[in-house]
């Protein structure tokens, strides 16, 4: 028994001490691989792509798109009450501002003005009398006063009268087209009734919206091109008419541009239109692709290639300009800015650069 414990512990042994020669052997190797990896690192170039760093002069014309709407548009309503005896005009009637579009039957205010008529005679004619007889003294100066007064205020109701009696005659208040017929004779209306929808297309507004880097360089009265996507040969001019002090939600402002219509009044209102800012003599500035960032513009940091070797560079940037990045500070023009492989670079990495 005792020979085969002595056994067992000497197996045990070996067993151990093969396990630490393992061990010891497999952590050599983990060091000697990561050596490897160190120098393979510092000896190795990253392939990197470049772009030269230049002056250009920026395009910031801007296009936006709105659609089109009236200048002025009316819902022509009734102030009287009555039975519509005539409809003066139909859809797509053009009307002047004043023109008589319908009537309307009032029958009691007909019999207003009548009445009107007659009080007004009987006080001038009573006027007269009183004047004679005052002459003669039959008649004190208080009653003759009291005759004159009458007159005016009958001649007062006779005048409004005619005025609400005249107010059965509807007439447009503005000139344009009749985009909405809602009576038909015979119909009848009450003060408010809607009797006929009323469209300036003469002139029009598009309404747009444009974002900060824009704003500087508009001002009201400037003229715009704009074009209608139903008119892509045509060209319009507009004017801005309106910029608002104060950004939408989505950090843009709005912008009311007026347009003139053509003597065939082409554009309609509702349909999709596009206005074209063009922003002429602008100074050349340094820009580089927005891809030499590093990690985004607002990191301000891009590598820039000096031979083999990449530097980190501190820049200052102004406008970004679609894929286009304004720098203010920190490049000369004619260096070479590193736009792809930046995420495997540090500050002195070796670089090759791919042509």
């Amino acid at each position: 028994m005792k020979k085969i414990a002595k056994i067992i512990v000497t197996i045990v042994v070996i067993i151990v001490s093969l396990g630490a020669i393992a061990k010891v052997l497999s952590n050599n190797k983990k060091k000697s691989e990561e050596k490897t990896k160190i120098v393979a690192q510092t000896n190795a170039s990253v392939s990197v792509r470049i772009d030269t760093v230049k002056r250009a002069v920026p395009d910031l014309d801007v296009i936006a798109n709105g659609n089109f709407a009236p200048a002025q548009e009316l819902k022509l309503s009734s102030e009287k009450a009555g039975r519509v005896v005539n409809v003066l005009v139909d859809e797509g009637s053009y009307v002047h501002n004043g023109q008589s579009v319908a009537t309307i039957r009032v029958d009691q205010l007909s019999v207003d003005l009548h009445n009107a008529e007659a009080n007004y005679q009987s006080a001038q004619t009573d006027l007269e009398r009183y004047e004679n007889a005052f002459k003669t003294g039959g008649v004190t100066q208080q009653q003759l006063d009291n005759a004159r007064l009458k007159v005016q205020n009958e001649k007062t109701k006779l005048e409004q009268s005619k005025i609400n009696l005249g107010d059965a005659n509807i007439r447009a208040t503005i000139s344009g087209i009749v985009n909405k017929r809602h009576i038909e004779p015979g119909s009848v209306v009450s003060p408010g009734t809607a009797l006929f929808d009323i469209v300036n297309v003469s002139t029009l507004k598009l309404n747009v919206t444009v974002n900060e880097a824009q704003i500087p360089y508009l001002s009201v009265g400037k003229q715009v091109q704009v074009k209608a996507s139903v008119f892509p040969e045509k060209t319009f001019t507009g004017k801005i008419n309106f910029i608002a002090p104060k950004a939408d939600e989505a950090l843009n402002f709005p912008v009311e541009i007026t347009i003139t219509n053509n003597a065939a009044n082409q554009l309609r209102a509702g349909m999709y239109g596009t206005a074209v800012f063009d922003f002429p003599n602008q100074s050349s500035v340094i820009m580089i692709p927005r891809t030499a960032f590093v990690g985004s513009v607002n990191n301000k940091q891009v590598f820039v290639a000096e031979g083999d070797v990449a530097k980190l560079k501190t820049v200052t940037p102004g406008r970004v300009l679609g894929e286009k990045v304004e720098v203010l500070n920190g490049l000369t023009e004619g260096a070479f800015v590193i736009t792809s492989g930046q995420i495997n670079l540090v500050d002195g990495s070796k670089v090759s650069i791919i042509r």
